[in-house]
């Protein structure tokens, strides 16, 4: 296993995650059903272990709560070897305020969670979604109370806009608050939104990142291709997230093809190994609903993609930056940059 240091702060994470989303039996979303129960749930957290993987994520609202009642249990011989990484934000009850993320629901949702998790702290906790109505300030505030309380130790973000996501961090330093260590980013050949300004934020800020779906929910796995685009076993079929394009996928599949066999690999390590290859990208998260796909998904951490390689998908994948990114190498001004040169 690679490991990486999280952003600025302390905490050095293995390049590999393990996602416990699809831990649980029941609904997940949509039409979405897990169906993975504690005996293999408990099989994937000791291999993920024994390969190394030292960060844990799941979220209040997966399979209602089982998740974390399953990861926890799972974890609870190794609690002090590993980081568990929990959110609160999307609906986890059936009342009006059983979402959001208000001071108060905050930190009901860290309470509930300790409990399903069966631990006295939770190492990283996300705000899994931006809440439109609570004020930023308030959200500040509860999850300084959270650390101050010793229920979370780090406080981080996920799936926020870098505007907002900037304003929530400077009024954590305004007012002293523990600042945020990290963002959890969907992130993968088929959705490179992040190469813009977001990089940037991350890395102006000190912001580790964690990326998700990073195999564009099975997608780049090469099960789905124009002769099976809905297989049977595909979760996309059941849930069409995150959104893609389709036609540019089916190239990508097959350029991801001929490097998988130069490299003796699957095409899922090569989409996975090219994530982990990207300098801004501290840990990628995994999930896995068999084992033998948990032990393929782990063997990208052995696969180094060459020059060769990241040329053929770079050239496939890479999107045209959004203005005013695009113009900014304009304000380069040659004769300074001559000048400057060492």
């Amino acid at each position: 296993m690679r490991y990486a240091q999280f952003g600025d702060s302390g905490l050095i994470v293995s390049k590999l995650a393990f996602g416990a989303m699809t831990f649980g039996e029941g609904a997940l979303v949509g039409e979405l059903f897990n169906k993975v129960d504690q005996y293999l749930a408990d099989r994937m957290v000791h291999t993920c272990i024994d390969a190394g993987i030292n960060i844990f994520d799941t979220a209040d609202m997966y399979t209602s709560g089982q998740s974390e009642i399953i990861l926890g249990k799972s974890l609870r011989a190794k609690r002090q070897d590993v980081m568990i990484a929990t959110k609160c934000g999307f609906r986890s009850g059936d009342s009006i305020i059983s979402a959001g993320l208000s001071y108060r629901y905050i930190l009901q949702s860290i309470e509930n969670s300790l409990k399903r998790l069966e631990t006295d702290y939770i190492d990283i906790f996300f705000l899994h979604i931006p809440d439109p109505w609570t004020p930023l300030e308030e959200t500040a505030r509860a999850l300084e109370a959270a650390v101050r309380r010793g229920m979370i130790r780090y406080p981080a973000f996920s799936n926020y806009p870098a505007w907002k996501a900037q304003r929530l961090i400077d009024l954590q330093r305004q007012q002293n608050f523990t600042p945020m260590v990290a963002a959890q980013m969907y992130y993968s050949m088929l959705g490179r939104d992040l190469d813009g300004d977001y990089k940037d934020f991350l890395a102006a800020n000190g912001l580790g990142l964690m990326t998700w779906s990073p195999l564009a929910s099975g997608f780049l796995s090469g099960k789905y291709s124009k002769d099976n685009p809905v297989p049977e076993d595909g979760r996309r079929a059941k849930f069409d997230f995150p959104p893609i394009d389709i036609e540019k996928g089916y190239r990508v599949v097959e350029v991801l093809r001929a490097i998988a066999t130069k490299h003796q690999a699957s095409i899922a390590q090569v989409a996975l190994a090219w994530v982990m290859q990207q300098s801004f990208v501290s840990s990628v998260l995994i999930g896995a609903t068999k084992l033998e796909q948990l032990d393929d998904n782990l063997n990208a951490a052995q696969l180094t993609l060459d020059q060769d390689d990241l040329g053929s998908i770079e050239k496939l994948t890479a999107i045209q930056p959004p203005y005013p990114a695009w113009m900014q190498p304009m304000g380069i001004d040659m004769l300074t940059s001559e000048a400057l040169k060492q």
